[in-house]
């Protein structure tokens, strides 16, 4: 007969919840402002928009090839030593991306070493803990929660980081974040679980891949992912030069960066909240097609801080709104235990599509002189991603025994 150790007890869900939402509004608020220093940097450097938008490529990738391996050792070990290690990175790579003086040095900071600090301080690292200490019932609404406080980050954090660089200069300004990044720490010790005991009869780590992998919905979110990897980043990033290049200000682009982040509190918490009442694939397939829709009449309607502004936040509302559904779903198929790992491989699938987004951005800007090629691409990929999600399944998988570790 095998003994079980009883379960500890969870943390506080308004612990778990106040906590994780500071540490994603810090974590994402900071990274969603790197597209205001395309311009200064590649000016100041004299490099093209492509070496820039290359490093930012390379983050993304890094923060999705790091996040499964960050996310099994948050189930391993717990999330607190992962946020830890991760916001120690992140300051680092804040300041060796400020002294960086080629292109290569900026390439290793700016991206490699911000996207592993991203890796262990943003959603699957924060989902996991959400996952074990909140009840099934209130899972995709407290995802959504989480997701909000990184739309708010956007919004708090881009109109902070452009008055850092006008009134102390782009240099200054990123060593400043890095110690606003530290502030990571202290809030970790607020989703530091206690000790669990691992049941012998559990499904091993192993187990939980092929599992995954070898179900159709798994990677038809993946696939669905990608896409939103390559639209929120390509416009994330490369938005404020394409402003910029049509005769708009600064000022409007800090304007719609900030207002993708305020609308996007409201998609996020909405998606999350739905998605207890309603399929979450079906909000998916709605979200990627709402944004192609939003795409294609931004592009056809006359530019103006008005058309701009009107864009930033209808894209807020369904910015992040896919994350609730897309973790909950995983979390409702396969369960907790891997669930910072299995989300850790979704967002993999999210960063690849990153990647793409915002190379191709700089790529082909400098290659035609125009992002109408880019927009286009987002249009489809949007479509693809709308079909895409509608056949994907959210009943919890049946498991014939438990499989031993």
């Amino acid at each position: 007969m095998t003994r079980t150790a009883a379960a500890p007890a969870p943390l506080s869900m308004k612990q778990v919840l106040l906590c994780g939402a500071m540490i994603v509004t810090l974590s994402m608020g900071i990274r969603h402002g790197f597209g205001l220093w395309l311009q200064p940097i590649t000016m100041d450097r004299g490099w093209t928009r492509e070496t820039f938008a290359f490093a930012l490529a390379v983050q993304n990738l890094a923060w999705g090839v790091a996040g499964p391996f960050a996310g099994a050792l948050a189930d391993r070990f717990g999330a607190f030593k992962v946020l830890i290690v991760g916001s120690l990175l992140y300051a680092g790579g804040l300041v060796l991306m400020a002294v960086s003086t080629s292109g290569l040095a900026f390439t290793g900071s700016a991206g490699l070493l911000l996207g592993m600090a991203q890796s262990g301080t943003t959603y699957a690292v924060v989902y996991g803990v959400i996952g074990r200490n909140v009840a099934p019932e209130k899972r995709s609404w407290a995802m959504g929660v989480a997701a909000a406080a990184g739309s708010f980050g956007q919004f708090l954090m881009v109109p902070t980081e452009n008055w850092l660089i006008g009134h102390l200069g782009w240099q200054q300004a990123l060593f400043v974040l890095g110690c606003i990044a530290l502030a990571i720490i202290p809030l970790a010790a607020g989703l530091k679980e206690p000790k669990f005991i691992v049941n012998p009869l559990q499904q091993s780590l192993g187990a939980a891949l092929r599992e995954a992998f070898a179900y159709p919905s798994f990677l038809l979110l993946m696939a669905g992912y990608f896409v939103c990897g390559f639209q929120v980043v390509f416009i994330g990033v490369h938005m404020p030069s394409y402003l910029k290049d049509h005769g708009l200000s600064q000022d409007v682009a800090t304007g719609a960066l900030a207002l993708i982040g305020l609308f996007n509190v409201i998609g996020t918490y909405t998606a999350g909240a739905l998605g207890q009442r309603l399929p979450k694939r079906y909000i998916l397939s709605t979200i990627y097609a709402l944004r192609s829709v939003a795409i294609v009449i931004f592009l056809n309607a006359p530019l103006s801080p008005t058309s701009v502004y009107v864009f930033a936040s209808v894209m807020g509302v369904l910015w992040l709104s896919t994350v609730p559904p897309t973790n909950a779903i995983v979390a409702q198929v396969f369960g907790v235990r891997y669930l910072s790992m299995l989300g850790g491989f979704v967002f993999l699938s999210h960063q690849v599509g990153s990647f793409l987004g915002v190379w191709l951005g700089g790529k082909l800007y400098d290659t035609t002189g125009s992002y109408d090629v880019v927009w286009w691409i987002a249009v489809g990929l949007g479509v693809f991603a709308a079909l895409v999600n509608l056949p994907v399944r959210e009943s919890a998988i049946v498991r014939a025994a438990p499989q031993p570790a």
